[in-house]
């Protein structure tokens, strides 16, 4: 059984500057952290006992034979993109989805490295990075920028520089206490509203 952890991230300037239509021709930079809520990815192989052949839980369950027929579209396209088969996938969080922090993306960069793992493969950050903006942009054809599966990738306090030729991740180095204080000074709430980025974008 394979559990990641994966980090939410909040940006603080930024964005907009992120996505490749912009960064390719202008340039961009996004400063973000991640922060201590996380969401939960396990991911085991299915035992051969079952009139099923996937067993998803996450808003929904499903219980499918074929991979074509599974209704997440994140799932579906990373299980035939990656070739799995056969498992059971849970999915947990620490806060609601589409509530603004990145939670879609945090998602598919645990997804992935589950699977990778389960796999018996190793996939660095950038290459979780790469692979699940690749998912979400090209493979579930979502609009919206990149800056999420990047954090959600490298994690820490980071400035993201975006160009033609592709982005670069570097922490900002701040004494403890600067960072004991800028922490002193954030508050996060809770609206109770939640969206689809990718209708707004």
């Amino acid at each position: 059984m394979i559990i990641t952890q994966t980090p939410f991230r909040m940006s603080f300037f930024g964005g907009g500057t992120d996505f490749p239509a912009f960064y390719r021709e202008h340039g961009g930079a996004v400063l973000s952290t991640t922060f201590d809520k996380y969401c939960y990815v396990t991911v085991r192989q299915l035992p051969p006992f079952f009139g099923y052949r996937t067993h998803l839980t996450y808003s929904k369950e499903e219980k499918v034979s074929a991979v074509a027929d599974i209704q997440h579209p994140a799932i579906r396209n990373a299980m035939e993109w990656l070739g799995m088969r056969d498992i059971r996938l849970t999915y947990e969080s620490d806060l609601p989805a589409r509530s603004g922090l990145g939670t879609s993306s945090s998602f598919a960069v645990g997804m992935l490295e589950a699977f990778y793992a389960l796999k018996g493969q190793y996939a660095d950050k950038r290459r979780l990075a790469d692979d699940a903006i690749y998912l979400e942009r090209t493979l579930c054809a979502e609009s919206g920028g990149v800056q999420d599966q990047i954090a959600a990738s490298f994690g820490g306090l980071n400035r993201i520089n975006f160009s033609r030729d592709g982005y670069s991740v570097n922490p900002v180095i701040i004494s403890p206490e600067r960072k004991a204080r800028l922490n002193r000074s954030l508050m996060l709430f809770f609206t109770g509203f939640s969206r689809f980025s990718s209708d707004i974008q």
